[in-house]
Order: C-alpha cells, then sequence, then structure tokens
C-alpha cells in the first residue's frame, strides 16, 4: 500500500461536518476560557467560554475535565485558523427550549436557580435556556425590591411559551396563592371559636394588629390587645413577633383575636381584691369635667367623682390633680355586674379630721388630768 493511499483513506475515514450540525467529541485539553475537542475530523472542535455558559468570568477548567465526552453544535466549520468552532450553551438552550415547552403543556412546576435581578422582574436559567418572570408574578404581595432572590433557588410555572418572541414567561405567584389557599383551608378545618393558637404578627395599624396564623390573618383589635389600657397597637407589638392569642370569633373567612384571656381578668376575685371600705392606692388615667378615673390595675379603673375628692368645693378635677398623679383614696361603692367602682378621697380626709379632734380631746384630757 502506497503512502499516498495511506493517506487517501485516512482522510476519508474523517467525518465531514456542516454547519449547525450536532457532533460528539471527547475532551482532549481545557484551558480557563477554552474547551479543545476531538470531533472525529481533521480540525479540532473549539469552545470558548462565552459558547459554554451564560456565566462571564467562569474558569471553564472547573467545569469539564480532560476525557470528558460532551456534544455540541457546528458554528463555524472553519474558524479561520483551520479549526471548527462549536457552541454548547446554544445546543443547551435548544433542548432546554424543548424542557420548557413541555412543561408549559403539562403546567409542570420547574425550580430554578434566579441568574439575574432586572428592573422588570427576574431572569432564571432552565438548561441555558432563559425564562423571564415580571415582578408582578414574582410574589403574591408587592416587593419593591427583588435583590433577596438573586441567587435563590425558586419554583415557578411557565405561563407563556413563544420561543420565536422570545418570550416564555414564568409565573410564581400562583403557586404561593395555591398553597395559600391549601394553609387556609386546613386551617379553617382545625380551629375553632376558644382555641389558644400561636401566630405571627404581620402589620399594625393604628386599630389593631393582622397576625398571620398560617393560612390565614386574624384580626387582634385594638380593645383585645390587653385587660389593660392599650394607647397605640405600634408601640404594643412588632412585625414578625411571635404572639399567643386565643379565637374570639369566627365569620365566614374573617378571625377575630384576643389576648384577654379569661383566667387574667383582672376583675376575678374583685369583691375580695376591692372589697367596699378598702383603702387603696392609684394612678389618675384620665379626666372628665365629672371626675377623675384612676386605675387601680390593669383594666380596672374607678371613678373618683369630683365631689369626693376635697372638703372644699372644686369645679372640676384638674383644678387640683394631675394625669399620672399617685393618689389615696377609699373605696365607698363596688357593682360587680356593671364593673363599676366608685372611690372617695373626702372620706378620708374627714376620718383624718376626725382622728386628729379624737387624738387633741385625748391630750387635753391627759393635761387636765395631770
Amino acid at each position: 500500500m502506497s503512502e499516498q493511499s495511506f493517506e487517501q483513506m485516512l482522510e476519508e475515514s474523517l467525518k465531514t461536518i456542516r454547519n449547525g450540525e450536532v457532533v460528539e467529541g471527547t475532551v482532549i485539553d481545557v484551558k480557563p476560557d477554552e474547551i479543545v475537542l476531538n470531533i472525529g475530523c481533521k480540525s479540532d472542535g473549539i469552545i470558548t467560554r462565552n459558547e459554554y455558559t451564560n456565566e462571564p468570568n467562569v474558569d471553564l477548567t472547573t467545569m469539564v475535565e480532560v476525557g470528558n465526552t460532551m456534544e455540541a453544535k457546528v458554528l463555524k466549520v472553519n474558524d479561520g485558523d483551520g479549526q471548527v468552532l462549536l457552541t454548547y450553551k446554544r445546543l443547551a438552550a435548544e433542548k432546554g427550549s424543548k424542557r420548557l415547552e413541555e412543561a408549559f403543556e403539562n403546567k409542570e412546576v420547574l425550580t430554578a436557580k434566579v441568574a439575574q435581578v432586572l428592573n422588570g422582574g427576574l431572569s432564571v436559567i432552565v438548561d441555558e435556556a432563559r425564562v423571564f418572570i415580571p415582578s408582578s408574578l414574582v410574589s403574591d404581595v408587592y416587593e419593591k425590591d427583588l435583590t433577596k432572590y438573586d441567587g435563590q433557588d425558586i419554583d415557578f410555572v411557565i405561563t407563556e411559551f413563544n420561543p420565536k418572541r422570545r418570550r416564555i414567561i414564568g409565573d410564581r405567584k400562583q403557586l404561593l396563592l395555591a398553597k395559600k389557599e391549601e394553609q387556609r383551608k386546613a386551617l379553617f378545618e382545625r380551629i375553632q371559636i376558644g382555641d389558644v393558637i400561636e401566630g405571627t404578627v404581620k402589620n399594625v395599624t393604628d386599630f389593631g394588629a393582622f397576625i398571620d396564623l398560617g393560612g390565614a390573618d386574624g384580626l387582634l383589635h385594638i380593645s383585645e390587645m390587653s385587660w389593660g389600657r392599650v394607647e397605640s397597637p405600634k408601640k404594643a407589638f412588632k412585625v414578625g413577633e411571635v404572639v399567643k392569642v386565643f379565637i374570639k370569633d369566627i365569620n365566614d373567612t374573617k378571625i377575630a383575636l384576643s389576648k384577654k384571656f379569661p383566667e387574667e381578668n383582672p376583675w376575678n376575685n374583685a369583691a375580695e381584691k376591692f372589697a367596699i371600705g378598702t383603702v387603696i392606692h392609684g394612678r389618675v388615667a384620665r379626666m372628665t369635667d365629672f371626675g377623675a378615673f384612676v386605675e387601680l390595675a390593669p383594666g380596672i379603673d374607678a371613678l373618683l367623682h369630683v365631689s369626693q375628692i376635697s372638703k372644699e368645693h372644686i369645679e372640676k378635677p384638674s383644678d387640683v390633680l394631675k394625669v399620672g398623679q399617685e393618689i389615696e383614696a377609699k373605696i365607698v361603692d363596688l357593682n360587680e355586674a356593671d364593673k363599676k367602682i366608685s372611690l372617695s378621697m373626702k372620706v378620708l380626709l374627714k376620718e383624718e379630721n376626725v382622728a386628729e379632734t379624737a387624738a387633741s380631746e385625748e391630750a387635753d384630757e391627759n393635761i387636765e388630768a395631770e
């Protein structure tokens, strides 16, 4: 066999390839920015970093090893240097596009890492095929800043698939809503009025706090936050705080909550704690023209009528008292049914005078006896 005929046979044994053809090759060299493949042709195949992945500045030596087998698509049979220019990412994107089409038709839930946070939403990559998730479909609540999703794995479904117009749209919101609906149904199936439950403060307003119970929110109205007086819910609760409440009422999908646990009712044993004739110390909580309300305990205010403040005539309580002032008074009336307690400072003053008079008379009698 002549040398010429051997070369001819060798040439005939090598594959002839065309642009757009998918070839399989073996990695024979890897550089940080280039992969070299033996594809069974006279020339080796080259995959540059840009044609391997969409991620910038990737070191290809960390991605593939010599001896690996991989498929690629021919971009140019001759790149000008006698080598075959190949692309890995475009072939992967085509396969990914097919994968997304199947997921779109089957309404399959996909999971992918967020590759980029854009002004209008998120970009995720499935097998090198890009999916855009608009900001309105990222969450079931408005989120101005989406940067927290960068690099995170998220679940979504494909709701629009039009590769010709480069419109492949993902939707995460509907999955969240569906999950919440399942949680809501499960919550309403297990709860009933009177149940004690823990929840997380979701939002605080001037009239109350909304508590996330895990599937639905309940309203803890300002009037149900404490047996005592709550001036401002925003000072009493913080978003994210875990609180224990009980279910006061369920009306269709609305849940009313309370922290006024019956066993903590300050009126329990009131007949003993606030019996008529008891001298108490309290704090002036608020005043009106007809009297001052004195806090005896959290949730229990007693009325000190203007006529019972002093022996002298007083036009209005604010003439002699101030909000926050500590006073001493005697309980002169208790009505447990209506939860009303009446106080008197004047009675104490009279009793003090009587005692002083009696002491003075006793002293005079002792002097006369001497």
